[in-house]
């Protein structure tokens, strides 16, 4: 399966109310039909695992500045310690001065998946923008491959057989090929109605479909 970089929330995500910046968790409260300690761990686990799988990393020394190059040999040595578990998000924080930037974060979709599956997820996605300076790396230990795709060619390559995709990365892709550009998608996730998605299934004959209503 084709995924977009994330994964769950650690026990320590909801611990870094003293280095945030940005919309508090109330507003992704609000926004994702959340409680507060939740919504911060969300956007917590968001920042963290982003920086885990691909070395981008949404935190700065002040609310007007993001990190740059993050590819040095320290870098990754904390890299490599939170997504171990042997560091956890907020000492990492801490240690090097920073905060993270909520507002760099866009709330987009919640799904959970349908209740007839034996593993189940309650997900929710966010968009967010490369910071300059930034270089995505190929670190993750959890995938055979990494890339940078256009959210069209994405959806184009999945309906041409050539990828595969569970139904909620495949519906975000297709909502944000609608966008000509980056720049219009933070804006657009401010706006956005997010309403919790549970599938359901239904049977027509010797076929299944997935319902979102």
């Amino acid at each position: 399966m084709t995924v977009f970089p994330g994964g769950r929330v650690d026990p320590g995500d909801a611990s870094i109310a003293d280095s945030w910046f940005g919309p508090p968790p109330a507003f992704f409260a609000t926004r994702l039909g959340c409680s507060e300690d939740l919504a911060a761990a969300y956007v917590a686990a968001a920042v963290r695992e982003t920086f885990e799988e691909s070395g981008v990393l949404l935190a700065g020394p002040t609310g007007g500045e993001v990190v740059g190059d993050t590819t040095g040999a320290d870098w990754e040595a904390d890299r490599r310690a939170l997504e171990a578990g042997e560091l956890h998000f907020a000492d990492f924080l801490h240690r090097r001065g920073l905060l993270l930037r909520a507002d760099l974060l866009g709330p987009w979709a919640h799904w959970i998946t349908p209740e007839f599956e034996p593993k189940r997820y309650d997900t929710c996605f966010f968009v967010a923008a490369l910071p300059a300076g930034q270089l995505t790396r190929d670190v993750t230990s959890e995938s055979d491959q990494v890339a940078w795709m256009r959210p069209a060619d994405a959806v184009a390559a999945v309906d041409a057989g050539e990828l595969q995709m569970l139904p909620p990365t495949y519906v975000c892709c297709r909502e944000l090929s609608s966008y000509d550009e980056v720049a219009a998608i933070l804006p657009a996730a401010g706006d956005r109605e997010i309403r919790t998605i549970l599938p359901t299934v239904r049977v027509d004959g010797d076929d299944a479909y997935l319902e979102t209503i």
